[in-house]
């Protein structure tokens, strides 16, 4: 029998440790705002090729090298208020996870060889198992621990790439899945080379990625058929809405107030405010109560659905009203608040860390248990805030209740003039076509959009500029593949990853 030998490293330690370097910001590169996405389908194909033939050593060095480079640059809007430790502790974070699933990764690498030898193994299984292996990190990771920070996958680069349509078809989980593949397909392919017995000659390996690649894009976009629409605006107050923020109580309701006068005349049926629309409760104060009154009276009797914080006994809310007729006829409460900021887990054993951080965090907001959507006058109204829209399972619940448009609430002033904020649209961008649903993305600052279910700007409110945006936006009640089988083929892909990982290091330590 031929014994395969473990496959040796591309690259020198030092010299992968320094790529992994320049492959996390490179990865970077392809997400809001320098938006150059093939560059994060480089930047992993980098990557990959730094942790081919590594012990579980090498990779962990180079997993948290690139890991540390990517998030690092990714979310260096954490330092604008919050300092450099924040940052530098969900930086460290991550990086581990992205280490973990770069031993994985190497491990199959290492092995892979002698366990799938032949040409379909090297070209058809390894490319699914590493392709799966990135997928379970980024599913893991955008679940766990307290809630998951479901950011920065590579999906998530993609919303103004020829690949956004896809989505529609596999939903977050499974167009990360096809990325990567690509590119791990396609690294098999540049490897090939050492194999004499029967590699495949360079321009069928030429011919071979190229193949690969217009067969994801000859995937027709899904149709999104709609059925009518709804004259819906937006209302953006560019108010100084932020964490240390110094302002009047009250000044934030005002300031949406003012911009909600840009609507009159325009005959809206539905008017949305952001989070944190209103810093007074109208179900608590008369005064915060008559001003949505007049509002709504001024635009026609509009219903209004508006962004406050409620106290309800001893528990405090991110909530998001359906106000109309005088009253609060809905409600729903934020189903993801942000860990750290919104609610801070294992408080004592992280304030005897960094008291004056985690004392930033004055109160704990309740998990929100309410249905996902508002019917506003027969429409059915999908309700998320801020972070929700980054949580797969908070928008398959919203769609499965019969959402026909999604209205997005989020309040970015924490973050200034920052790429968060654009990072964030891009997530509601590919939302809309995963889920084949407008959605009213609609900010305290800014950038505000109203996207249709192809993915496209309808209209939009500058960053910073207070104002309102209205549109005939199209509803939708079928359901997208995405929504019905987006959970099945996350854990399908990551499974056939997981049962790669235990083959290569079961059979592969036999073999050797």
């Amino acid at each position: 029998m031929l014994v395969v030998p473990p496959a040796r490293p591309l690259l020198p330690l030092w010299l992968a440790v320094v790529a992994a370097i320049g492959a996390g910001f490179t990865m970077d590169a392809g997400f809001p705002d320098q938006n150059l996405w093939p560059l994060t389908l480089v930047g992993t194909g980098v990557m990959l090729a730094a942790l081919i033939g590594r012990r579980w050593s090498g990779a962990l060095l180079v997993g948290i090298v690139g890991g540390s480079a990517f998030w690092g640059a990714h979310i260096i809007w954490l330092t604008l208020y919050l300092g450099p430790i924040p940052w530098l502790g969900l930086t460290l974070f991550e990086a581990g996870y992205f280490a973990l699933g770069a031993i994985a990764i190497a491990l199959v690498y290492r092995r892979a060889d002698r366990v799938w030898p032949s040409r379909w193994g090297r070209l058809g299984l390894v490319p699914i198992v590493i392709a799966g292996l990135w997928t379970l990190r980024e599913g893991i990771n955008a679940i766990f621990p307290y809630g998951g920070f479901s950011w920065a996958r590579v999906a998530m680069s993609q919303s103004d790439s020829p690949f956004t349509s896809l989505i529609a078809w596999v939903g977050m989980a499974g167009l990360s899945f096809l990325l990567v593949w690509l590119v791990a397909f396609t690294v098999q392919l540049c490897r090939e080379g050492r194999w004499a017995a029967d590699a495949l000659s360079r321009p069928a390996r030429v011919l071979a990625v190229v193949t690969a690649t217009v067969a994801l894009l000859a995937v027709p976009a899904w149709a999104a058929p709609t059925s009518g629409t709804s004259r819906i605006g937006g209302v953006q107050g560019d108010s100084d809405a932020g964490l240390f923020a110094v302002h009047e109580r009250g000044d934030i309701l005002n300031d949406h107030v003012s911009a909600s006068r840009f609507l009159e005349g325009q005959d809206p049926d539905i008017v949305v405010w952001p989070e944190n629309g209103s810093d007074i409760d109208p179900t608590t104060n008369s005064l915060a109560a008559g001003t949505l009154d007049a509002v709504s009276r001024e635009l026609g009797d509009v219903p209004l659905v508006v962004g406050t914080i409620q106290v309800r006994g001893d528990k405090v809310y991110n909530t998001s009203l359906l106000w109309q007729n005088g009253q609060a006829t809905d409600h729903y409460d934020k189903r993801h608040p942000v860990p750290f900021a919104e609610w801070m887990p294992n408080r004592a054993f992280f304030r005897s860390l960094a008291p004056d951080l985690v004392d930033l965090v004055t109160r704990d907001y309740e998990f929100g248990t309410t249905d996902l959507t508002f019917d506003i006058d027969g429409l059915r109204a999908g309700i998320s805030i801020c972070f929700d829209i980054t949580d797969d399972a908070v928008m398959r619940a919203m769609s499965a209740e019969g959402a026909q448009v999604v209205l997005a609430q989020t309040n970015n002033a924490d973050f200034g003039q920052t790429d968060e904020n654009l990072q964030q649209l891009a997530i509601a961008r590919l939302r809309a076509v995963e889920f084949g649903r407008s959605v009213v993305n609609i900010s305290t600052v800014g950038t505000s959009a109203i996207i249709g279910p192809d993915g496209q700007n309808i209209t939009t409110i500058p960053a910073y500029q207070p104002g309102a945006m209205i549109a005939d936006v199209p509803l939708a009640t079928t359901q997208t593949p995405a929504a019905l089988l987006g959970f099945q083929l996350e854990w399908l892909v990551g499974g056939l990853g997981l049962a790669g990982l235990a083959v290569a290091l079961w059979a592969g330590r036999r073999r050797a």
